[in-house]
């Protein structure tokens, strides 16, 4: 039998957990109802839906009318993004965004400057960092949207967004936050962090794929992105997941009940991770040294291609990434990198490992045992 695979890659995504998949079983068979008819089967899919929101709302700490179910993390920030562009370019067409963004906020604004509308992508430090200060110099009479990353998919450093949501509060200008990578990792309470759309996705914290949710505080007005239905509010055309709906909720509610047990025993096997493998020759840490996701060790190694990293790794029996799975295949530096200012020679190396909680102490001193052979045969043969 082969051994176990050493999975360090829950950035990208999760396994289900086997509770949620537990909740979810009888909307697949026996609760199959279409949530929209009024028969028996229907009201107890719509009542699956209203729990879950109820559920979701409880742990965001918002009402569970601002909550709508779509289809993933990307949707989420598609809808946040377009939906208030569309909505709003009366008012004017200027976005603010940052140059670290996953491609489904950087993509989602390159589209609508097809329309007319300009962004302005802000500068990070070598921290990865957005300066809340260059987000008020960045403001105009024109801006009708900052969206800004809770914490960076890549390298994970937090940002400053509860300071960023003061700011674009006081000025009365929708703030989105692209929180995939934070949900169910860090606190969210929507009134703290003064946001006004806020996006999640269920694969991150142990859900079902497939799924995202976004946050719409009261009184933002949205052009949904799917038209024939009325559904999620008028937010989402489309017959709801029951089944995935009930998953999102209930793997997110597990993940913050957990919360706090699970987050010492993560950062020490992170930690332990960045301390041994910044032992290696012509290593670098990237992201922020403190101020990152409890689960992310990121590093760079000078003169080594970070995709033959991966490759012996995985011949090793250990998953690991170089930065974000939406740009997998891709042989160029990551944006992200190249916006924090690291050379080519560094940004080309790029090693991300984001720990897990089925993850243990033996599956890192495997990682520390093997990297700095692989990285060293790696640099001997110019790769």
């Amino acid at each position: 039998m082969s051994e176990r695979t050493i999975y360090l890659d829950h950035a990208a995504t999760t396994a289900l957990d086997p509770r949620v998949l537990e909740v979810m079983l009888p909307y697949f068979t026996t609760e199959y109802g279409n949530a929209s008819s009024i028969y028996t089967l229907g009201r107890h899919a719509m009542q699956a839906i209203d729990r879950s929101r109820e559920q979701v709302a409880e742990l965001l700490h918002c009402r569970a009318t601002e909550i709508a179910f779509v289809g993933c993390g990307s949707e989420s920030d598609n809808l946040a993004i377009k939906g208030m562009a569309f909505a709003s370019q009366k008012k004017g067409k200027h976005i603010i965004t940052s140059a670290v963004e996953h491609h489904a906020v950087l993509h989602t604004c390159q589209y609508l400057e097809r329309f007319g509308f300009h962004t302005t992508y802000l500068p990070v430090d070598e921290y990865g960092m957005v300066r809340p200060e260059d987000v008020v110099n960045a403001l105009t009479d024109e801006t009708i949207l900052v969206s800004v990353m809770y914490a960076n998919n890549e390298v994970g450093t937090i940002q400053p967004i509860a300071e960023i949501g003061r700011i674009c509060r006081a000025r009365k200008i929708p703030f989105h936050v692209d929180a995939v990578q934070a949900g169910g990792a860090l606190p969210i309470d929507v009134a703290d962090l003064h946001v006004d759309l806020l996006s999640l996705s269920a694969h991150k914290f142990y859900g079902p794929k497939g799924m995202g949710i976004l946050y719409v505080r009261q009184g933002m007005r949205l052009l949904p992105q799917l038209q024939g239905g009325s559904q999620e509010r008028g937010r989402r055309a489309g017959t709801e997941n029951i089944a995935g709906i009930v998953g999102t909720a209930t793997a997110l509610q597990l993940a913050y009940a957990e919360l706090e047990q699970a987050t010492p025993r993560i950062e020490g096997l992170r930690d332990r991770l960045i301390e041994g493998i910044l032992q290696i020759p012509r290593s670098r840490l990237t992201g922020h040294p403190t101020l990152r996701l409890p689960n992310n060790a990121s590093f760079c190694f000078e003169g080594v291609e970070g995709e033959s990293i991966l490759l012996n790794l995985d011949l090793l029996g250990i998953a690991a990434s170089s930065g974000s799975a939406c740009t997998s295949g891709s042989v160029e530096p990551s944006h992200v990198l190249v916006a924090m200012g690291l050379p080519p020679e560094w940004s080309h190396g790029s090693l991300r490992l984001t720990v897990g909680k089925e993850n243990t102490d033996e599956d890192i001193e495997k990682v520390l045992a093997v990297l700095p052979d692989v990285i060293k045969r790696l640099r001997g043969l110019g790769l």
